[in-house]
C-alpha cells in the first residue's frame, strides 16, 4: 500500500464514519453530513464493512477534568444526525467510545485484526480532533488512514478543519487525504466488489 492512491480491495477496507452526531452538529459542521452520509450508503450498498463510531463524555472524563468540557453527556446530543441511523444498523459495527481515537475503545483493534482490514477510508466530525486521531491510531497500528476532507467537517470552523487536514496530510501523508469523489469512482470500479 506504500505507494498507492487508492485502498487495495473492498475486502480488506472499512469505512469508519466517525461521530457525526447532534452535539456535534452545527453550521460550521453540518455540510458534511449528507457527504458523510451518501458515501456510507454508496459503500454499505457495495457490500463494504463499515463502522459507524459515536462520542459519549461521562463524568469526570479528562474533557471535564483537564479542559472543562461536558458537552456530548445527553441522549439528544449524542444521537446521530438525522438519516445516519438506519445506516448504522446496517454497517459491520457500531462503536461508543469515551475518546477521541476510535483505536482506544475496547475491541476496535481486535475487530480489525480478525476482519482483515489493512485499510480504512474515516470521515466525520472534527476532522481536528476525533477524525484525525483516529486517523493516527490506524497509522500506529499499521493500518493505511485515509482521510475523505469533504465528508468530514470541524465544528470548530473552517480554520480547524483545515488544520486537521494539514496535520493529517504532513504526518500521514498527502496521498491519503482524498474526496467523497474520489473514493466513489475507486468503489465503483472495483466492478465486483472484490
Amino acid at each position: 500500500m506504500s505507494s498507492q492512491t487508492s485502498p487495495a480491495a473492498l475486502t480488506s477496507t472499512v469505512l469508519v464514519v466517525v461521530d457525526v452526531q447532534v452535539g456535534f452538529v452545527n453550521e460550521a459542521s453540518a455540510p458534511a453530513v449528507p457527504v458523510a452520509t451518501g458515501l456510507l450508503e454508496a459503500w454499505q450498498d457495495a457490500g463494504g464493512a463499515s463502522i459507524v463510531a459515536s462520542f459519549h463524555n461521562p463524568p469526570n472524563s479528562p474533557y471535564e477534568k483537564i479542559s472543562s468540557w461536558t458537552k456530548l453527556r445527553t441522549d439528544a446530543e449524542q444521537a446521530l444526525a438525522p438519516g445516519l441511523q438506519r445506516l448504522a444498523d446496517r454497517a459491520t459495527a457500531a462503536v461508543t467510545k469515551t475518546t477521541s481515537n476510535l483505536f482506544l475503545a475496547d475491541g476496535v483493534l481486535d475487530l480489525f485484526r480478525t476482519s482483515g482490514w489493512t485499510d480504512l477510508v474515516v470521515c466525520g466530525i472534527d476532522t481536528d480532533s476525533c477524525v484525525y486521531d483516529t486517523a493516527v491510531g490506524a497509522y500506529h497500528h499499521g493500518i493505511t488512514p485515509w482521510v475523505v476532507a469533504d465528508a468530514c467537517a470541524s465544528s470548530g470552523g473552517t480554520r480547524y478543519h483545515d488544520i486537521g487536514l494539514e496535520l493529517a496530510g504532513r504526518n500521514l501523508g498527502r496521498r491519503l487525504i482524498v474526496t467523497s469523489s474520489r473514493v466513489m469512482t475507486w468503489l465503483n470500479s472495483t466492478g465486483d466488489h472484490q
